[in-house]
């Protein structure tokens, strides 16, 4: 069998249990707790839809990232918080609760954002046909591929707490295994390519995830919000499910190249994440 089918099959599995990890975390609670934030809410939502794909395409502009590599970064732009934002914000004192529910809406709106923003860095950068839009066929493979397991995992919590309760653990440390893998995997694969390719990329990526980070904190600081809602904000909005955005690039796209951003977003986001805790939040 094609090692390229093995990776895709492999990838679709992975990001299937990953998601349904994301639904064993969740409940409906999580998503009325929403209404209690309304203002925290309408910033990180602005942040993520609006404000993010703007400073991407501005970091693609002003860095002159080469077109496949910026629909590479668009993809990751529009992909929802990973599952390393709650323990990134837990380490930090933000409010994980809150991470948790902007995740949950996050991760059902990128149904729609993410194909609509993909399919337009398309169409923008890569005009030449190296890269075949999002078809419905493929918008219905990502739904039943994210937003399915998230479901079933949201009934297995209803219907078995306890053993929820237990797997989470299991699961969110599952799903850092994952992500790490897929990225290494992806780097080690096509070392030569990304060694080539990084002083193309590599910048623009880690200027946009230190951008995301500040941004996501300063801004909801500025708007009255308090310091563990804007940790939890700073977090959701920084640390991109990279995990969704290769499976995007890679299974539905069939593009390595397009993969490479988030490759590496998803290797420099603890340093970048873990700096940031020590060097803004805990210093205050």
């Amino acid at each position: 069998m094609n090692d390229n089918i093995i990776v895709t099959r492999l990838l679709v599995v992975a990001l299937a249990l990953v998601m349904f990890g994301v639904g064993l975390s969740l409940s409906r609670q999580d998503f009325t707790r929403l209404l209690k934030h309304p203002k925290a809410v309408a910033i990180a939502l602005a942040l993520q839809i609006i404000f993010l794909p703007l400073a991407c395409y501005g970091l693609i502009v002003g860095l002159n990232v080469p077109q496949l590599f910026a629909v590479g970064m668009m993809l990751l732009a529009a992909s929802p918080g990973g599952i390393s934002a709650n323990l990134f914000s837990h380490l930090f004192g933000g409010n994980v609760a809150m991470n948790i529910s902007l995740t949950a809406i996050n991760t059902v709106l990128s149904i729609v954002t993410l194909p609509l923003i993909s399919n337009w860095a398309i169409n923008t950068f890569a005009k030449t046909g190296q890269v075949v839009p999002l078809q419905t066929g493929k918008v219905v493979e990502v739904i039943v591929i994210v937003l399915v397991p998230v479901l079933i995992g949201m009934w297995v919590r209803s219907w078995k707490p306890g053993f929820a309760a237990r797997s989470e653990k299991p699961m969110k440390i599952f799903s850092a295994v994952v992500l790490a893998v897929v990225a290494i995997g992806a780097l080690v694969k096509e070392w030569q390519a990304l060694t080539t390719s990084f002083a193309s990329v590599g910048p623009a990526v880690v200027a946009f995830n230190v951008l995301s980070l500040l941004a996501g904190y300063y801004l909801s600081r500025v708007a009255g919000l308090d310091k563990p809602i804007s940790t939890a904000i700073s977090y959701e909005i920084g640390i991109h499910n990279s995990t969704l955005a290769i499976f995007i690039a890679l299974a539905v796209l069939n593009n390595f190249q397009l993969a490479l951003p988030a490759a590496i977003y998803s290797v420099s986001m603890y340093v970048t994440a873990t700096l940031f805790g020590l060097l803004v939040l805990r210093r205050r």
